[in-house]
């Protein structure tokens, strides 16, 4: 859904490509240092279940020649509060089935990760179930400012880096 919201931005619409994802082609426009740059942009939605994102993942990265260090991915994440965005260089899976099938199929965790909270489930609640459910009402009327968060976050680390865009997402 963000990079819906990134894509809307940028005017791109999203095609299915062969390697298995929804992919759209774009060209993000910035300002660092008082100098005008431009970046292109591949924005990618698997169309597999999450826990298979590697194989299309892998096959895009070849594909269009990018290492695994130009590679951002956006995904929920059970210990960021909801409504929060963390932004994180390399590391584990943390559980993240998808993460880990990425991090196996690539043969590496040096990507950029946009982590975008849903809390812990509630009470008992198993965690498939709850990662699966619909949003609640609740929920529903905070997604857009969340979404339109993590989308700046995407910019911002095109534009800056992890470790500065960092600072601009951790304050809270």
């Amino acid at each position: 859904m963000a990079l819906d919201v990134l894509a809307n931005r940028l005017g791109a619409k999203f095609k299915s490509h062969k390697a298995g994802a929804a992919v759209a082609e774009a060209r993000l426009r910035f300002t660092k240092n008082g100098e005008p740059h431009e970046a292109k942009l591949i924005l990618a939605k698997p169309a597999c279940f999450m826990n298979l994102s590697g194989r299309p993942v892998s096959a895009l990265l070849k594909f269009f020649d990018l290492p695994i260090t130009s590679l951002i991915v956006l995904h929920d994440e059970l210990d960021v509060p909801a409504e929060t965005v963390r932004l994180k260089q390399g590391g584990g899976h943390a559980g993240h089935n998808g993460l880990r099938d990425i991090i196996a199929t690539c043969a590496s965790n040096e990507f950029a990760r946009v982590r975008i909270g849903i809390g812990r489930p509630p009470g008992s609640m198993d965690t498939a179930d709850f990662v699966l459910r619909n949003f609640s009402s609740t929920e529903r009327k905070e997604l857009p400012v969340t979404l339109e968060i993590a989308a700046d976050a995407v910019e911002a680390i095109v534009a800056d880096g992890v470790a500065l865009a960092s600072g601009r997402f951790h304050t809270a």
